[in-house]
């Protein structure tokens, strides 16, 4: 809805993509890229308009010798790009038929090292611009030969945009030139020594011999065969002296391995890398990480996770990122000291919804990763859905604190609905709107939660549920606590139109908040119907104080209204510009500052995480730190999670952190060191200015 990311479930549509390239390769053999079927005996269907293909001889066969023949493909624009044998999740590796003199074998093709696209979840492996692919021909040693030999042949192949894709095919004929020194050197040199694999559960674990000397600033693998790993997985990497270990979760549906190695490039940064051959044997466990995520071997105890879920959902009740519920809270606090049999049923429903809620949020968002979906914790606020949702819940109670209609499903300190039923849907709604931002205690908790088995994740997140909830269990528990409460009275009405007042500047950020997921056109919409909600709610007011049957006229003004939103809002949302951040502007950033001796300070935040802009009030954006940062030199980057960012959620994730805020600073040739998640100036002053 409103043009956002789908949280469909990717491996349904991977298996799809498969089916469908089942049938286009029909009598294919992707692996080997050939067929044997002659070329002049193939029709050319579709042409070759929007990646150019050329096959080029290098020189005069030798008998006895291997020839080097070239496929060079050359997009007509910038947006089009053509694929690696392994196409990934979507895409079709290439195939070529080839008319040779008898006896003359083509080996398998050599590729240079590709480049990943992530698009909806689904990853690729593909070339942007020009490239070329090298097919090496063994000439038989009683081969005769007068002069360059006639070599015609036909690829096919598929060249896609990021929106569409289109098959190309294209008659060859091997002529005499081209840069074969350069697409040699494109190709990924191939590794002396043999790599190792084994298969430990659900992970594909291979050792690469790789000297220590060599530089990753970006590593990734990819693995040669087929349907073998998740392509989309965030990988590890871990280095023990010569040696690189690397883990990839195994795909679902993979099927039985029918090769005893497997293949594929290890990509150092962009177009560079190695190829390697892996055989059977006992992969080393241990090593320094380097890359991917913190694995289990590295995660805390799970008694200190579990303690830092709890304090850490206690500290979200002073918290900035609750303040949009601390009116319900309060109201219901206050109410609790009336009845204490009452007080104690409120307790236990308000902390069951709490935790439901928060069990709620963490399966789903468990579900949603493990179906290859890039989020975390407070994915709700990320979706313009959710956001509206919210923002008419915000209206509604803020009209209901300030008295003008009584809503008895809710626990408003109204008195309108007493009991475990009100205390309970409080309780789902507060830890809801309560979530959007991760507190102290809470980041390694949370990003362990994404790396332990399910039941103990979803216990963490109850946990978590049960510390937010704790302060009024308390109270609904011990009479003590209770007794220090305020009496029922009069003054309950007034605090309750006070009370007002937070709730309804929440939603104001909300509006805010619509305008920048979606647009102003998007938030004027939203306005639009949140004055015909507010109109229906005033009209029902006004039939509950005259006594008379009211919810039917609220049905009857407001729909005229939610009909036109449901029309009008998602015709006007409006995508919102792509992230600042990008892995490639941290490492030119970090290689600047190695260069230059400067350190590099990046943070990832968020429109609706108020912590985050709190943080930045206080600590970040004041003049006395920019003052420090630009005496230090300090190369700032910003990555804005407000929309759904794939490659912002991946660089969390091996980060250990299930969401924002994340601050990482870079010195001149170390790695990262996380920052707290509430930052002082003082702090970053003093961050900035050591050792100068």
């Amino acid at each position: 809805m409103f043009a956002a990311s789908p949280f469909a479930l990717r491996a349904w549509l991977k298996a799809l993509i498969w089916a469908l390239s089942a049938l286009f390769l029909v009598g294919s053999v992707p692996s080997a890229a050939f067929e044997d079927v002659p070329a002049a005996d193939r029709e050319v269907r579709y042409g070759d308009d929007n990646i150019a293909v050329q096959m080029f001889a290098d020189g005069m066969p030798r008998a006895g010798e291997e020839w080097m023949l070239a496929l060079r493909f050359t997009p007509v624009a910038p947006e089009w790009h053509g694929y690696w044998s392994n196409p990934g999740d979507a895409g079709l590796g290439m195939v070529v038929s080839l008319d040779l003199p008898e006896g003359w074998v083509a080996g398998d093709a050599l590729y240079p090292v590709p480049e990943t696209l992530l698009i909806s979840g689904l990853m690729n492996h593909i070339y942007e611009g020009q490239y070329a692919v090298l097919i090496p021909v063994q000439v038989p040693n009683d081969a005769v030969i007068d002069g360059i030999p006639i070599i015609d042949g036909l690829a096919e192949y598929l060249a896609c945009t990021d929106q569409i894709c289109v098959p190309q095919d294209a008659r060859l004929s091997a002529g005499q030139g081209g840069d074969f020194v350069m697409w040699r050197a494109q190709i990924a040199p191939t590794l002396d020594a043999k790599a190792i694999y084994e298969t430990t559960g659900n992970l594909l674990r291979i050792a690469v011999p790789l000297p220590a000397s060599v530089d990753l600033p970006d590593p990734h693998l990819f693995v040669a065969q087929s349907r073998l790993v998740e392509y989309s997985a965030v990988q590890s990497f871990r280095r023990a002296d010569d040696l690189l270990v690397v883990e990839i979760p195994l795909s679902e549906f993979r099927g039985p391995m029918t090769d005893d190695t497997v293949l594929g490039i290890l990509a150092f940064e962009a177009n560079s890398g190695v190829r390697f051959v892996a055989a059977p044997g006992n992969v080393p466990t241990g090593g320094e990480l380097i890359a991917g995520p913190i694995s289990m071997d590295n995660t805390p105890p799970l008694w200190t996770l579990i303690l830092g879920a709890l304090v850490g959902g206690l500290i979200l009740n002073i918290m900035p990122c609750v303040f949009p519920i601390l009116s319900l809270k309060a109201m219901s606090l206050v109410r609790a000291g009336s009845s204490e049999a009452e007080a104690r049923i409120e307790g236990v429903a308000y902390t069951a919804g709490v935790v439901i809620a928060c069990v709620a949020l963490g399966a789903v968002m468990l579900a949603l990763r493990a179906a290859g979906e890039q989020v975390g914790w407070a994915f709700q606020l990320q979706s313009p859905s959710v956001v509206i949702v919210l923002l008419i819940m915000a209206t509604v109670i803020t009209a209901n604190f300030a008295g003008t209609f009584e809503l008895p499903s809710i626990d408003t300190g109204s008195g309108a609905r007493k009991g475990a039923g009100g205390a309970f849907a409080t309780g789902l709604l507060a830890a809801f709107a309560a979530t959007p931002c991760t507190g102290p205690f809470m980041a390694a908790a949370l990003g362990a939660a994404l790396l332990l088995p399910t039941p103990l994740a979803l216990l963490l997140f109850a946990m978590l549920g049960l510390g937010l909830a704790l302060p009024f269990l308390l109270i609904g528990l011990v009479p003590a606590f209770r007794r220090v409460l305020p009496k029922p009275g009069a003054w309950m009405e007034t605090f309750r139109r006070l009370m007002a007042i937070p709730m309804g500047l929440t939603a104001l950020a909300l509006i805010w908040l619509t305008a920048q997921l979606g647009g102003r056109g998007f938030a004027l919409v939203a306005l639009i119907m949140l004055f015909g909600i507010v109109l229906a709610l005033a009209v029902v007011g006004r039939l509950q104080n005259a006594g008379k049957m009211a919810w039917p006229a609220f049905g009857l003004i407001a729909a005229p209204f939610l009909i036109f939103a449901a029309f009008a809002l998602p015709s006007s949302y409006e995508t919102g510009a792509e992230s600042s951040f990008s892995r490639e502007a941290l490492d030119e950033a970090r290689e600047r500052g190695d260069n230059e001796g400067r350190p590099v300070f990046v943070w990832f935040t968020a429109d609706w995480c108020v912590t985050c802009k709190v943080n930045e009030r206080i600590a970040i954006d004041r003049e006395a730190t920019m003052q420090a940062f630009e005496e230090a030199g300090v190369i700032p980057i910003v990555g804005d999670w407000t929309v759904r960012d794939e490659e912002i959620t991946m660089f969390l994730t091996e980060h250990g952190a299930a969401g924002v805020p994340l601050y990482l600073w870079y010195e001149p040739g170390e790695e990262a060191e996380q920052l707290p998640q509430v930052l002082t100036q003082d702090m970053l002053i003093e961050r900035a200015l050591r050792d100068r």
